[in-house]
């Protein structure tokens, strides 16, 4: 399953003000001089940092609750009840306590964006005309779009200067980087180099799957055997597909599988992604066996874990430069990508510094399972598949991948019920590569401690397969007393969330008392990634600022190492209300999404507000222009009452629709 950013962690005692007092369980142990109350917290935040507090830091009030949930969240009564105090003798009502998505929040979804839209035959430049023509609802009048686009967000772009190029043209929010006098794209053309992104999905392949008019040969084989009774096992002789023609391209053949009138590049669509040309070679007949299969050895590495939403390719990048040694796309569903879905095909792009890649699949049915688990092997570059228990495995493994399979499970569905350990030994004899186990029951979700012990016996269980652990991993402790259950590796998810550099952490056996700039230096990083993946228009904008408010939910639940009592902070202890070294310090500890935002101008100035500072000086992007909010086009604009109302939603960061 996927290691989801869906879903909080709900800790005992995360919640209560603590001034400087006694630690509390579930609170981070923060040194008393740098405590703080709920009410100078924010005033601080409120005075910009430009003067401490009047009164002396005290403990808060017992009685508050500091990390009191927005309004629309709290528990409302149901109609016909009150809200006074139950009278002398009678039994209280147990209160609910609000758990799971604000979905009461203010919401709204930017769709005045898609007013005034430009034409795509004229933001590519291209020199046909519009396959719509007079039916076409985008403008053909660039004169008018430019009148009613949003100004700029900065002077530099960074698809511009990093492939010579920006295929967003006149849409682009830094346009004027890379636009003539008379509003031609400029290209750099010593510069113009392709985007590295791998596993991108064709045009021509994406109408093929629409179309149903792709062909599953070898899933179609397998499946015909299960329906028979027959458990597939390994083909005794290799598939040689029929080839006619120069550029040998299968033939329809007739048989049990659905006929379907070719179409140009169809035919070969059905045995690859790429038409290829030339003399026939063994590999291009020849299969594999089984035992000469690709091995996967990534014992005693560091593995991202595939994490919903906040998994994404930027996200990735980020942990692959401070040391994670194998990442995972976030997890796609199979029935999307068989139906050529973009936002789907998107989980599964790759980036060349990710050297170790898999995807993660789900899906509950033989057939969807089996047919993407063999488009995807000839369609896309991976070095494993990681997927549910719930698909049939060794139909998988056996009959359609070429590459290993890995599973991810947890102990098993209920809290009290470990069963992971006789599952184990099943999923080593259908030929799973690796398994990773979560220490924790799917009824548990997050609100456990892992259970390492658990998984120190099912190491045993799937010997001589090897098992990573997964589970509150936050410091380089945490991941050497994993080791010590005898487990092949650590996977790390939430860990990686509230500090990626936790991977350099591990690897040189220290604490790392990183600063805030250091920090804002890595958001900075994040946003230029953003854009590189999710376009420099307006939507690409807005997810980068969409996906980067969503990691900041989980990176203002990091205290720095100069501020603990005690080393380190455990991954179910949540920081109490704290004054930091310095103002951004404090800022980033902010859990309001208002001042995420206002992180924006904390290390620059927008564009038109004067000459950027610190880092930004050199002319990169600066955080400001991303962190503006959809109603605040101009980045001094105060935030409004609704950019205050904003809060992220956990979803997967295929987005908007678009995921390219």
């Amino acid at each position: 399953m996927a290691e989801g950013a869906a879903e909080a962690p709900a800790e005992s005692g995360g919640g209560s003000d603590s001034g400087a007092g006694a630690p509390e369980r579930g609170v981070a142990p923060i040194k008393p001089q740098y405590l703080t109350t709920k009410e100078q917290f924010h005033e601080f935040l409120e005075a910009k940092g430009q003067e401490k507090p009047s009164q002396e830091i005290k403990a808060g009030d017992p009685g508050s609750n500091d990390l009191a949930e927005p309004e629309a969240k709290r528990i409302r009564l149901e109609d016909g009840q009150t809200g006074e105090v139950a009278e002398p003798g009678e039994q209280p009502q147990a209160q609910k306590r609000a758990r799971g998505q604000n979905k009461g929040r203010p919401h709204m979804k930017p769709t005045h964006y898609d007013k005034n839209r430009l034409c795509p035959s004229l933001v590519q430049d291209s020199a046909a005309k519009c396959f719509f023509g007079d039916r076409c609802r985008f403008l053909h009048d660039v004169g008018l779009y430019l009148e009613t686009k949003p100004s700029d967000l900065g002077p530099r772009c960074v698809l511009f200067e990093t492939f010579g190029r920006c295929p967003y043209g006149v849409t682009c929010r830094f346009a004027g980087a890379h636009l003539g006098p008379e509003g031609q794209n400029l290209v750099q053309e010593e510069r113009v180099q392709a985007p590295p992104v791998r596993n991108g999905l064709d045009k021509a392949l994406q109408q093929q799957l629409r179309k149903r008019k792709v062909r599953f040969e070898r899933a179609e084989q397998a499946l015909r055997q299960l329906s028979k009774g027959h458990v597939p096992g390994p083909s005794p002789e290799a598939t040689v597909p029929e080839v006619s023609g120069a550029e040998g391209a299968p033939r329809q053949d007739s048989g049990d599988t659905q006929q379907a009138v070719p179409e140009p590049g169809a035919e070969a669509l059905a045995l690859g992604s790429v038409r290829t040309c030339g003399p026939l070679t063994d590999e291009d007949i020849v299969r594999l066996r089984p035992c000469e299969k690709r091995k996967l050895d990534i014992s005693g590495k560091l593995y991202l874990a595939p994490l919903t939403t906040c998994g994404n390719l930027p996200f990735r990048r980020i942990c692959k430069r401070f040391g994670a040694d194998v990442t995972c796309g976030e997890m796609a569903v199979c029935t999307n990508l068989l139906q050529g879905q973009t936002s789907e095909w998107a989980l599964l792009r790759r980036h060349p510094c990710e050297d170790i890649f898999g995807v993660q699949l789900e899906g509950a049915f033989p057939d969807t399972m089996t047919k993407c688990a063999e488009l995807l092997n000839r369609t896309i570059e991976v070095d494993f598949v990681d997927i549910n228990v719930g698909c049939p495995i060794d139909l998988v493994y056996k009959k359609v991948l070429d590459v290993p399979l890995t599973v991810k499970i947890r102990t098993g569905v209920q809290e009290r019920v470990n069963l992971a350990h006789r599952l184990l030994p099943e999923l080593r004899d259908w030929g799973a590569a690796l398994v990773t186990l979560h220490g924790r029951s799917r009824e548990q979700r997050y609100t456990k401690l892992a259970d390492w012990e658990y998984i120190a016996q099912c190491v045993t269980a799937a010997s001589p397969m090897p098992l990573f652990g997964n589970g509150d991993v936050l410091s380089y402790e945490d991941a050497n007393r994993a080791m010590q259950t005898g487990v092949a590796g650590v996977m790390i998810a939430r860990g990686a969330l509230l500090k990626p550099w936790l991977f350099t952490e591990i690897k040189e056996q220290r604490h790392w008392d990183i600063s805030s700039s250091e920090r804002m230096a890595i958001l900075q990083d994040f946003t230029r990634y953003g854009l590189e993946h999710w376009g420099s228009d307006t939507q690409g904008v807005e997810k980068t600022r969409r996906f980067l408010l969503e990691w900041l939910s989980f990176l203002c639940r990091y205290v720095p190492v100069g501020l603990l009592e005690r080393l380190p902070q455990r991954i179910n202890e949540r920081p109490p209300y704290y004054l930091g070294r310095d103002y951004l310090e404090t800022l980033m500890a902010s859990q309001k999404a208002a001042d995420w935002i206002r992180i924006r101008c904390q290390e620059s100035e927008a564009p038109g507000c004067g000459r950027p500072r610190g880092p930004w000086a050199a002319g990169l992007t600066p955080p400001c222009a991303l962190f503006t909010v959809r109603c605040c086009w101009d980045p001094c604009h105060p935030i409004s009452s609704f950019c205050r109302s904003i809060r992220p939603t956990r979803t997967s960061s295929r987005g908007w629709g678009r995921g390219v």
